[in-house]
């Protein structure tokens, strides 16, 4: 009993945090948190409730703290603080100018709450710490797209989108519904319904020429950008079998998998890899010319047909 107190103590703090995280708190979702029964929670909801905490409650919605309720100043352990670090390097680099001077405001309050000898501590290592991009993520005209694509989100208005698709040179007008973001293969994505192709369509952050926040509310009710996400993974593709030399198969990293890796195994000191493939016209032979004089396609046809066209291009480009 006595080993106990103290985790049900630390547990039952952090319970009281995350109710003043979020606006609704499920006991399911603290029962996998802390790894522990509903009971237990319900036990220590209780507990938080007779200490003169103002939680209220309703079956099969939640907890939630009454409004107007505040925690004092959180004090945060070491390995807290180091995480920090990694983060605003990270929103630093990989978020638009806008969202990342909103973090940097939101670091200048993290660390007025830490401790003198943690701030020492933050200071000796963040100057150690760097994050580096192959390639810009964002159109220099478009400096604040994560941050609009956010505020759309979570008011369900729709975005004016000024967008440069791959295959043209002047960019379109259309009108967004965006549903999700995601970042993939070294670029930030997001998906929408467009009102334009009257479909949902997959757009590139750093193609967006400008975007622009309207008053027009969302016309549909949008379901989780996973089950669109998903939809798009059981597009018509291709198997295709190649065999890559091992030492080479190694470098080909999550590039792999954008193309739909499926599987691998040795054979007589080679790589045999499985893909299943949704651009065999493309995308997919484009990048096995890459690494093409290490590899041999095993199937199918058509593939080594697209290779050998795109070489004759190139072959003629040459002379």
């Amino acid at each position: 009993m006595l080993d106990e107190t103290p985790k049900r103590f630390d547990r039952i703090v952090a319970i009281l945090i995350q109710l003043q995280s979020k606006k609704i708190v499920k006991a399911q979702e603290l029962a996998d948190r802390f790894d522990c029964s509903l009971r237990t929670i319900y036990r220590d909801i209780r507990t938080l409730e007779a200490s003169g905490v103002p939680i209220y409650s309703e079956a099969g919605v939640g907890y939630a703290l009454m409004d107007g309720y505040r925690l004092p100043p959180v004090m945060f352990t070491r390995e807290e603080v180091s995480s920090f670090i990694a983060a605003e390097k990270l929103m630093q680099k990989f978020t638009d100018p806008s969202l990342g001077a909103h973090y940097a405001s939101a670091m200048y309050k993290l660390k007025s709450v830490l401790k003198s000898t943690d701030k020492d501590w933050l200071s000796n290592i963040e100057s150690r710490v760097v994050m580096q991009t192959a390639e810009p993520m964002f159109n220099d005209n478009s400096p604040n797209t994560l941050a609009l694509l956010f505020e759309g989100i979570a008011e369900k208005k729709q975005l004016l989108l000024s967008y440069k698709t791959y295959e043209t040179d002047t960019a379109t007008q259309r009108n967004i519904e965006p549903v999700g973001v995601f970042h993939d293969n070294n670029n930030w994505y997001f998906l929408g319904y467009c009102h334009l192709r009257q479909d949902y369509r997959q757009f590139r952050a750093d193609r967006i020429q400008g975007i622009r926040k309207t008053d027009s509310d969302f016309t549909i009710e949008h379901d989780a950008l996973e089950t669109y996400i998903n939809k798009t993974e059981t597009c018509p593709t291709t198997k295709v079998r190649i065999l890559v030399d091992k030492k080479i198969a190694r470098y080909l990293g999550t590039e792999k998998k954008y193309h739909g890796f499926i599987s691998e195994k040795e054979i007589d000191g080679k790589i045999e890899m499985t893909f299943m493939s949704r651009d065999i016209e493309n995308s997919f032979p484009r990048w096995f010319l890459m690494y093409g004089d290490y590899a041999t396609i095993l199937e199918p046809e058509i593939l080594k047909t697209k290779t050998l066209e795109l070489l004759e291009i190139n072959r003629k480009r040459l002379l």
